[in-house]
């Protein structure tokens, strides 16, 4: 099966510095195949015959652990999960000059429905929709500062969620696709 680990707060900011060529082979070493890695904020395709996702992410974990040293939260989603979110994700949907749109991907502890309600959107400004294990939101460029979602940031829930922009969030979906044909 095609995974994509999505690790939170690598690179950013100067904290968190892991190389990816090392994060590869870390990978490669954990006994995942057909490692990819994409940007340097922590977006790793690969293959595994391992069918917990959970399982999958304590190895990961621990494998960045024992490597670089660090407690980094690994997220992962299958193709299929991926799938779901792009069928979901609006296709004008984009990261540019107009307008801000983010995937902000879910831990288990709060993937319900019910966080919308926790959310601090303003309907008149921000576009967000629930799928199961992610929100997508939307909002013009020239309202990003009055946005209610910038509240999350720093909170509970903010730590329980890893983001990518929909730009990003479309290319992991490609890579996985090509990584998918490779491996048939």
């Amino acid at each position: 099966m095609i995974y994509v680990a999505l690790l939170r707060g690598i690179n950013v900011g100067g904290n968190n510095k892991i190389d990816m060529k090392q994060l590869k082979k870390a990978f490669e070493d954990a006994g995942m195949h057909h490692v990819v890695t994409y940007i340097n904020t922590g977006n790793i395709i690969f293959d595994s015959d391992i069918p917990s996702k959970t399982d999958i992410s304590r190895i990961l974990e621990q494998a960045i652990q024992d490597v670089f040293g660090l407690q980094i939260k690994v997220l992962v989603r299958s193709i299929d999960d991926m799938a779901k979110v792009m069928d979901s994700l609006p296709e004008h949907w984009t990261n540019g000059q107009q307008m801000k749109s983010d995937v902000m991907f879910l831990w288990d502890e709060i993937d319900d429905e019910s966080i919308l309600e926790q959310l601090q959107a303003k309907p008149d400004i921000d576009t967000v929709i629930y799928l199961p294990g992610a929100i997508l939101w939307s909002v013009e460029r020239q309202h990003v500062t009055k946005s209610g979602m910038h509240k999350i940031i720093g909170t509970k829930i903010y730590r329980q969620m890893t983001v990518r922009n929909v730009n990003t969030t479309r290319k992991i979906v490609e890579l996985m696709l090509a990584a998918k044909s490779a491996t048939s």
